[in-house]
């Protein structure tokens, strides 16, 4: 399962703590943490899912490498554009925070029909509000595992 974790690049100390703890609880649920690769809650999320043994993939804007605690880098070169390849690669989607990148995000999720929970973001029609990251997780991890899967089949079996 893949889980974006989508916030702004510079982000407040409140915002990472929660960042990391989301980044930590998805690793712990044995999901991948998805973001746009950068600064701020992309890398606290990535952080903390490190941390707890996580697998991290950063789906950058530009052809940098990113932050220091992504596993998998995807360069673009697409700028804003990545927003729509980063959504679309989640199972579900987490904002922390969020500054107008963000609300793009929320927006291309809902237009897609993905799950978002948020924790201190937005407040729109069909995010839905978390009090704590163990909750956002929690409802993630569970919207996540009833939607389609963005992964690929593993043999003649499907999915594993």
């Amino acid at each position: 399962m893949q889980i974006a974790v989508i916030g702004r690049g510079d982000c407040s100390e409140e915002e990472t703590r929660a960042a990391e703890a989301v980044g930590r609880l998805i690793a712990g649920s044995r999901g991948t943490v998805c973001c746009g690769g950068l600064g701020g809650v992309m890398e606290a999320a990535c952080r903390g899912a490190k941390e707890a043994g996580g697998t991290t993939v950063g789906i950058l804007p530009d052809t940098g490498d990113g932050n220091a605690y992504l596993d998998v880098v995807i360069r673009t070169g697409m700028g804003h554009a990545r927003n729509v390849v980063l959504v679309n690669s989640a199972d579900a989607v987490i904002a922390v925070g969020g500054g107008y990148g963000t609300l793009s995000e929320i927006a291309v999720a809902l237009k897609t029909g993905k799950p978002v929970f948020g924790l201190r973001t937005w407040k729109i029609e069909g995010v839905t509000a978390c009090a704590t990251p163990e909750e956002a997780v929690t409802l993630a991890v569970r919207a996540g595992r009833r939607s389609r899967p963005s992964r690929s089949p593993r043999g003649p079996g499907g999915p594993a």
